[in-house]
């Protein structure tokens, strides 16, 4: 059969899928596409194909659909051709995958209606307290502010001032200068931030040496058309514990997964217990 018959044939298909919803039963099972004995129906095709797609769309979906479901009937044959009839044997792990899928979407069900999935603040600071060692930084991470502004904005000896400054005033002073001259103004005080991700605010990363974050509260550098400052008000060192603040997120994690796993196993025990009682459990 001609390329071009088959495209057309497709088209005229497809306009039916497109204006008229209400088929009849044997034009639902008209064929589309057949490799052997295996058949795309018209209806197949219909489910297939999402809602609200344009004529031009629908036919560019269907086209690569159609080859999509030829293609993988074609594998399928090969594979009954050269496959041994053990190799072809699936059912157990169909079985298996059922079973397992069934018993997944029951946990998950059970998980939504029964378990409670909060942890307080006291939980995970025992955690933390108990288990600090593990949470060894493997980077530098700093507390502090961020300034770009352009070298020909106004008043650079200000913003310099300001930012080596604790006072409030002066805080406040270097906010509204920034909310009206500055390309970029981050406030982590706060807020612990690891250095790498500073850098890529910079036109060069910071110096590397040992010390630097030792004897450096402020620093500055610049480029063509911008200065660039940072105040480290705080620091922890690679290989240092890390601050209870940098890691909660990551141990509320570790507690919620726990609590998970607890939640699971004491379902188990509990149909096992209660399926000792109903004597619906044997052993031979």
């Amino acid at each position: 059969m001609h390329i071009k018959y088959l495209l057309c044939l497709l088209v005229v298909l497809l306009m039916g899928i497109i204006s008229c919803k209400n088929t009849t039963h044997d034009v639902d099972q008209a064929p589309v596409a057949a490799v052997e004995n295996r058949v795309l129906t018209r209806m197949e095709l219909e489910e297939a194909m999402p809602n609200n797609l344009s004529a031009n769309d629908s036919i560019a979906y269907a086209q690569n659909y159609i080859q999509r479901w030829v293609k993988s009937a074609l594998l399928l044959r090969k594979a009954e051709l050269n496959l041994t009839p053990q190799e072809k044997d699936v059912e157990k792990i169909l079985r298996d995958y059922r079973a397992s899928l069934l018993i997944h979407k029951y946990k998950q069900k059970l998980l939504l209606q029964k378990h409670t999935a909060l942890i307080s603040k006291a939980q995970i600071e025992e955690y933390y307290g108990q288990m600090s060692e593990n949470f060894k930084l493997d980077e530098n991470i700093i507390q502090g502010l961020f300034v770009k502004v352009p070298l020909n904005a106004p008043n650079l000896s200000g913003v310099k001032k300001w930012c080596r400054s604790e006072t409030p005033d002066d805080y406040i002073k270097l906010e509204e200068y920034c909310f009206v001259n500055a390309q970029k103004f981050d406030n982590f005080l706060d807020k612990w931030v690891a250095v790498t991700e500073i850098n890529q605010l910079m036109p060069q990363p910071l110096p590397s040496y040992p010390k630097f974050l030792d004897y450096n509260k402020y620093y500055e550098t610049s480029d063509s058309t911008s200065l660039y400052i940072i105040r480290i008000q705080d620091f922890r060192k690679a290989n240092e514990v890390a601050p209870l603040s940098y890691v909660e997120d990551k141990i509320k994690a570790i507690l919620l997964n726990k609590k998970r796993i607890q939640f699971i196993q004491n379902l188990e025990e509990e149909l096992y217990n209660e399926g000792l009682k109903q004597k619906v459990i044997k052993f031979y």
